[in-house]
């Protein structure tokens, strides 16, 4: 059949089981917007900002595993989407963006509205395309679905000239396996690899795996669990790893890193062996890499060949699809016991709650961490929590406990404010059965609001809770610790925010006390279509333990005891 390069895209999406998408017109793309009436299977979501349909592909992609889709116009469209794609690649998230371009005939004469978008955008995707030639796009689309999803996922974008979409050639789909040379997703282990890593395994006497994003996106939950219990070995949890293990497990040891839980990183530097799966040893869960884990051996086993050994030395590194060398590891591991070790870690965790700031009875401030517990406690700790960056994330990550895959969402590489509420929407079309929440901070969820109208305008079911302290909270406690309590550009001037929510038709909730959390989270719930509650809390909230920036893991900043407090 006979189709425009704009009908091609549409039919391509469909072919690539596409069912939403998120994006923006303008005139660059307004082919495409054109195609789309043709093709109702698939709907598109007027975003407010093309920063927000980047994200709302990644929420989806996440919550679902499947290729998220963003569509923006050339220029400053194209160009907004850079902050979600950054996000998307960072954090493995596999999005297939597409944007319109100037005519063939005059890139390169400063047009209006042109830019080179894939010169822009090569740092921030997995790979790009600029379409000069009509019979190729529907070739190419296919290529990007498959680079998106597959190895270790990431964001792909497809620049399509106004013209190729204008052009009119005899489609035909293509069927054939898709062979790019030069790229080959590594799959399984060596046989000397895996050899290597069950010696290590076998003469462990204070084991810890480190389980990681990989351990979700690769579907390895269930493989991970089998390797813990059958060895024994506690399980420590990157942020982007929280739900591979379930945190009411008592192998599970807890968050490890910056604000991690303190067993998890008593326990990391003082193992003998690091079994690291799907994570890539970050600065943030590492601390100074000169005292990282100095008695261990390590095992370290990732999709990508480029992240072993890249940032810490490894006894054996094996580069794989995940579940795969789980699958080779797991029928001659033998079964052991490590009692001792894991009494010792329990230990930690009795001195880690002597210290919990919920244990105190605090009656005259809120505090974001009594409101994220109760969140966890009046949700039955079933929702899908999607979170912007900040102290709000770090108290959703100690104090919100998921029991399954896919159900924390958050930007950890680029650390991105603003993530949240789009994030949710997109996780929401992705998951509609599933009660979704965004927990955002006053900052940055004002770096993304207007998508309070996406929100209205889909009527689709996102509750936001608002940690609101009137800070940019994490960068006050930085003040407070390292700069002699300069308060610099971070109180904050806010809006009354169930004002705003009204003005959107949101209905809202005002809680400054903790005797209202469960009718806030009861009005949320019961209430149909999106909801806005704000919480007020402490101004002042710490987020303990925090390992300062270029100290060793095991080298934490506490809350103290109430014994020392009182002592003080």
């Amino acid at each position: 059949m006979k189709l425009t390069g704009a009908e091609i895209i549409m039919e391509c999406l469909l072919r690539e089981g596409v069912e939403v998408m998120f994006g923006y017109p303008g005139g660059a793309i307004l082919p495409t917007y054109d195609a789309m009436t043709k093709y109702p299977q698939i709907h598109h979501v007027l975003v407010r900002h093309e920063q927000g349909a980047a994200h709302m592909a990644d929420g989806y992609a996440r919550a679902t595993g499947k290729v998220g889709v963003a569509i923006a116009t050339s220029g400053p469209g194209a160009t907004n989407l850079v902050t979600g794609l950054a996000t998307a690649m960072m954090d493995s998230s596999p999005i297939v963006a597409i944007t319109g371009q100037v005519s063939r005939g005059v890139i390169g004469s400063d047009a209006f509205q042109e830019c080179d978008v894939t010169g822009v955008t090569l740092p921030v995707t997995k790979h790009n395309y600029l379409v000069m030639n009509t019979h190729e796009l529907p070739y190419i689309i296919r290529e990007a679905f498959y680079i998106a999803r597959s190895g270790r996922p990431g964001p792909v974008l497809i620049d399509v000239p106004k013209d190729v979409q204008n052009e009119s050639i005899e489609f035909v789909y293509p069927e054939d396996e898709i062979h790019l040379p030069g790229y080959r997703p590594p799959q399984g282990g060596s046989a000397d690899d895996i050899a290597a890593a069950l010696e290590l395994i076998a003469k462990a006497q204070r084991p810890i795996i480190l389980a990681g994003h990989g351990v979700v996106m690769g579907g390895a939950t269930q493989e991970l669990r089998e390797l813990a219990e059958r060895t024994q070995s506690p399980v420590s949890l990157t942020l982007l790893g929280k739900g591979a293990m379930p945190e009411d497990h008592p192998l599970t040891v807890g968050m490890m890193g910056m604000h991690g839980n303190a067993a998890s990183n008593f326990a990391i530097q003082e193992s003998d062996l690091i079994i690291a799966l799907g994570m890539r040893f970050d600065d943030r869960v590492t601390g100074t890499l000169k005292t990282y884990a100095p008695n261990a051996k390590k095992i370290h086993v990732d999709i990508d060949p480029s992240e072993i050994n890249k940032n810490v030395h490894v006894d054996v590194g094996i580069a794989g699809d995940l579940r795969t060398v789980l699958s080779q590891l797991l029928p001659s591991v033998q079964p052991q016991q490590h009692s001792e070790w894991l009494n010792r870690i329990r230990d930690w965790h009795e001195d880690a709650d002597e210290r919990d700031i919920l244990k105190r009875d605090i009656k005259d401030a809120l505090l974001g961490a009594q409101v994220v517990n109760d969140l966890w406690k009046f949700t039955d700790g079933n929702a899908v929590t999607v979170t912007d960056v900040g102290q709000h994330q770090m108290l959703e990550a100690q104090y919100y406990p998921h029991q399954r895959p896919a159900s924390m969402l958050t930007s950890g590489g680029l650390g991105t404010m603003g993530f949240g509420l789009p994030a949710a929407i997109g996780a929401k079309f992705g998951k509609p059965d599933e009660d979704v929440w965004a927990i955002v901070g006053d900052g940055g969820f004002q770096m993304t609001l207007c998508e309070l109208a996406t929100l209205r305008q889909e009527n689709i079911k996102v509750n936001i809770a608002i940690i609101n302290n009137s800070y940019l909270g994490m960068v006050r406690q930085w003040q407070e610790l390292f700069y002699e309590e300069r308060y610099n550009a971070t109180p904050m001037f806010n809006p009354d925010f169930c004002k705003l929510a009204e003005a959107y038709g949101i209905p809202s909730m005002k809680v400054t006390s903790r005797d209202q959390m469960e009718a806030s989270v009861k009005f949320a719930r019961e209430t149909p279509g999106p909801v806005l509650i704000e919480y007020v809390v402490q101004k002042e909230e710490m987020i303990y333990p925090m390992v300062p920036a270029g100290a060793a893991l095991h080298d934490m900043v506490r809350r103290p005891k109430p014994d020392e407090e009182e002592q003080k």
